[in-house]
């Protein structure tokens, strides 16, 4: 089977989530992802969250995809062995300290001398440049640092962080799609160049429209907790049954049925509806008409009726919903792969569809150093010398 990224190899010797969880969006649809982890203990990533019999299961889906090398980067002889993975690689992708591969003579300067066409992804918490670009750099900063914890929970409650990696699966998806954009680039320019991605940029990009609004107009954007400044109603309602369920009402023709569905069509008529904005600054009496209607019904009651009006609705899920929806089984989100461990797996599936070159998930995070030896002997090391190595701690 053709698969998109076949021929481009990618070497990751980035840690925890963002560079590495890049890599792996390019290794789901074809990429040759070699991940390259100290000797001793791997990517820290190994040891986060849950385990069974010993095994991260984060890693699994983390490192699918991917060979595992061990290579200690900070001795000569791993340098060099680095330059030699460097030499027919399309793209590394780290997420070192600003200076750290200078320090090893693995700075892009020495890299683009073995290979021009290098592509060097280089992802931290505040670029390569700047007051803070040594400063050390995680998702949970760039979340507090990009406005997005100051919105995040309720009006009289403290500013909330999210309970996963939100920046850094942000910055992956960003991660990926600027080296998608290098290699297009180097198709027209013949050439490899550096991608500096700071975490904390992504996310405050994808936090709307604040920027130019407090540029134009001084607004600041305050807490509402599940509603919103732009319409309403928006907010989560529970149902007799003691289901919560979600209500956006973004378009106007969708706040319209909402309200001829919970038998307040009066609403409709006031001058205030017709903006979003406008309706948002009445979410008081508005969410009160709807919840009331939900709490007076069961779950599956609301969800046949809003079907039945054509109005947006969701149940809020956890993962054994998730588990269970049938539009999820139907888009095979969740999908089933073999693991060398820990035998029959689920995990998410690739992130979309590609009618002609599909991605597919080849094989679950590896076991540190699986495929040292394969990978040290295609680049022409022998026997001996990956014993010497192995017996100096280099891999």
């Amino acid at each position: 089977m053709v698969q998109a990224l076949q021929d481009i190899k990618v070497i990751d010797i980035a840690t925890l989530f963002a560079g590495p969880m890049a890599a792996t969006m390019l290794g789901d649809f074809g990429a040759e992802v070699i991940k390259v982890e100290h000797p001793k203990n791997g990517d820290p990533v190994r040891s986060h969250g849950s385990s069974k019999n010993g095994v991260g299961l984060w890693w699994k889906m983390l490192a699918r995809n991917k060979k595992s090398l061990t290579l200690y980067l900070g001795s000569p002889e791993g340098q060099e062995i680095f330059k030699k993975l460097v030499k027919d690689a399309d793209v590394v992708i780290e997420n070192f300290r600003p200076g750290t591969l200078e320090k090893w003579g693995l700075g892009y300067e020495e890299l683009s001398k073995i290979n021009p066409r290098l592509v060097l992804a280089r992802v931290t918490g505040f670029g390569q440049i700047g007051p803070y670009a040594k400063r050390p750099g995680f998702g949970t900063l760039a979340e507090a640092m990009s406005g997005f914890a100051s919105i995040t929970g309720t009006a009289d409650g403290p500013p909330t962080l999210p309970p996963f990696g939100l920046a850094d699966g942000i910055s992956a998806l960003t991660t990926a799609y600027a080296v998608m954009t290098a290699l297009h680039a180097r198709e027209i320019t013949g050439k490899g160049q550096v991608i500096d991605l700071a975490i904390i940029e992504p996310i405050l990009t994808v936090l709307g429209p604040q920027v130019i609004a407090y540029d134009q107009l001084g607004e600041i954007q305050q807490r509402r907790g599940n509603r919103s400044s732009n319409n309403a109603p928006r907010n989560t309602y529970i149902t007799a049954d003691g289901k919560w369920l979600a209500i956006s009402t973004s378009a106007q023709a969708i706040a319209e049925r909402v309200m001829r569905l919970v038998g307040r069509p009066e609403f409709i008529d006031e001058p205030w509806f017709s903006s979003g904005a406008e309706r948002a600054k009445h979410a008081d009496e508005l969410d009160a008409a709807v919840g009331d209607w939900i709490k007076a019904r069961n779950s599956d009651e609301v969800m046949r009726e809003f079907e039945l009006a054509e109005a947006a609705v969701a149940p809020i899920y956890d993962i054994t919903d998730i588990f269970k929806d049938e539009q999820f089984k139907a888009l095979d989100t969740i999908t089933t792969i073999q693991d060398d461990e820990l035998g029959p797996i689920k995990i998410q599936n690739v992130l979309f569809r590609l009618s002609d070159t599909p991605g597919e998930i080849r094989n679950s995070g590896p076991s540190l150093g699986k495929d040292t030896v394969a990978v040290l002997k295609d680049l022409g090391i022998d026997d001996t010398e990956i014993a010497d190595l192995k017996g100096r701690g280099i891999i």
